[in-house]
Parts: structure tokens; C-alpha cells; sequence
């Protein structure tokens, strides 16, 4: 088995799993098809490309700092709305446009205003852990030298440090690496006294995190269950001056 540590922090991220309209939603830790997303980006897959590889690491997250969720507002013109009589002549994105300038838009294109929420100031621990070792090594050099952009949900949201920690094979497993792995909090912050981790765990267990991607292309997900337990911060401290982690 092997184990890869990632550290997602940034002034701002975004992991949402089921928002579609106006209001677009972020949990408050990152999802399971959006750290699988980040590191298509850095292999170059692309979205029709096969994930169930990828989508079968055991992913366990430590929140080392918590952030805030704000949100802000977004004006979109010219969206298209359902209609009994449907949009004729306006077939593409180009005939959007040429109607705009020719300002013959229907009826049923709208300007709309949504609230688009993420976290601020926020920091995580992400573990994978699997036997397919020529993967995680892959994942391991893509991380360091991406193919493509790498962002935390949005594209306009970038890594304030590398994402990359560190990747091993020396037989600890990934829940035992996430109660000891040193605290990735910053010098000038409060040291806090305890950690949420996330686990995945049994069906009957747990709650339900419909954040597993099937695909990308078309989008399917599927569930899994997610436990939370917490690892007191001076703990990390006593078992970083025990032993050498990974």
C-alpha cells in the first residue's frame, strides 16, 4: 500500500457537490471528485477520459484550519430560461451573441444573480492510500510538474503553497499517517486544540457523501459514507518528537 499526503490551502476554495442554480453552495471540506478533478487536471486527463481508478483511493481529509464561508455575488446576462415556446433561431453560442447585437433576445433570456459561497483562509490535509503504487507515483511527479492549471474548485482559485507533500510505501497505513502527520498550521496562528478528520467508512455507518465521480463526462456520482473523529493538536506535537513521520 501506499500513501500520498496533499495540502490544499489557499486564500479561497470551493468543493460543492450538489448546487446547480442560484445559490452555489461549498462544503466545508473539499469532496471527493473535486481533489479527484485537481489531480486530472495535473495527469491531463481530460473529462471523457476513465476515472475508476482514480475514483477507488481510500481518501481520508484533516481540517487544520477551518476558514470561513463567505459568498459573493454574480451577475450572468443573457441566460437562457425555460419556455413553453423555446428560443427559435438560437441554436449556438454564436447565435446568442449575434442576436444580442441585433438586440432581437427573446423573452426568455434573463440576466440572473446568484450567490456563489466558498471558504476563506482555509487549510486541509488530504490523504489517498492504495496498492496500485505505479499510480500514486504518477499522481506523485504530476503534482510536482502539472500538465494542467491546477486550482481548489474553481479555476480562479489557486493553491497558495505546493500541493504536494509527500508520498511513501513504508506499511503505515493512511489513517495512522493522518493521526500523527505534523499540524500544517501557520507560525502566526492560534494553535487549536483539536483536528476533525474525515474517514471513509462502511454503508451502515457514517453519513452519506454523494461526491464519488463515475464520470465526468457525462457527470454520474455515486456515495459514500464519511465518519468524523477528532485528534487533539498536542498529541500530534508528542507523537512528532516520538518518531520521524512521512
Amino acid at each position: 500500500m501506499g500513501v500520498l499526503l496533499l495540502r490544499l490551502e489557499g486564500p479561497m476554495q470551493s468543493w460543492g457537490i450538489e448546487s446547480r442554480f442560484t445559490d452555489r453552495h461549498t462544503e466545508t471540506t473539499p469532496s471527493k471528485s473535486g481533489v479527484i478533478g485537481l489531480i486530472c487536471s495535473a495527469l491531463g486527463r481530460s473529462r471523457e477520459e476513465g476515472i475508476e481508478d482514480l475514483a477507488q483511493l481510500d481518501m481520508m481529509v484533516r481540517v487544520d484550519r477551518e476558514g470561513n464561508v463567505v459568498y459573493d455575488y454574480h451577475t450572468t446576462l443573457d441566460v437562457l430560461r425555460a419556455s413553453s415556446n423555446g428560443v427559435k433561431d438560437c441554436n449556438t453560442y454564436s447565435d446568442l451573441l449575434k442576436m444580442r447585437k441585433e438586440r432581437t433576445l427573446p423573452k426568455t433570456v434573463d440576466t440572473v444573480l446568484s450567490r456563489r459561497f466558498y471558504l476563506s483562509d482555509a487549510c486541509f490535509l488530504v490523504g489517498l492510500e492504495g496498492k496500485d503504487l505505479i499510480l500514486l507515483e504518477k499522481i506523485q511527479h504530476s503534482l510536482i510538474k502539472p500538465r494542467w492549471p491546477l486550482f481548489l474548485g474553481r479555476k480562479s482559485f489557486l493553491p497558495s503553497s505546493p500541493i504536494f507533500l509527500t508520498y511513501d510505501t513504508l506499511g503505515i497505513s493512511l489513517i495512522e499517517v493522518m493521526r500523527s502527520y505534523p499540524w500544517q498550521g501557520r507560525l502566526q496562528d492560534d494553535i487549536p486544540e483539536s483536528l476533525r478528520l474525515l474517514v471513509e467508512c462502511d454503508v451502515n455507518e457514517g453519513v452519506p457523501h454523494f461526491d464519488v465521480p463515475i464520470s465526468f463526462r457525462p457527470r454520474k456520482f455515486r456515495t459514500r459514507n464519511v465518519e468524523t473523529e477528532s485528534i487533539s493538536v498536542k498529541s500530534l506535537e508528542e507523537k512528532e518528537e516520538d518518531h520521524v513521520s512521512i
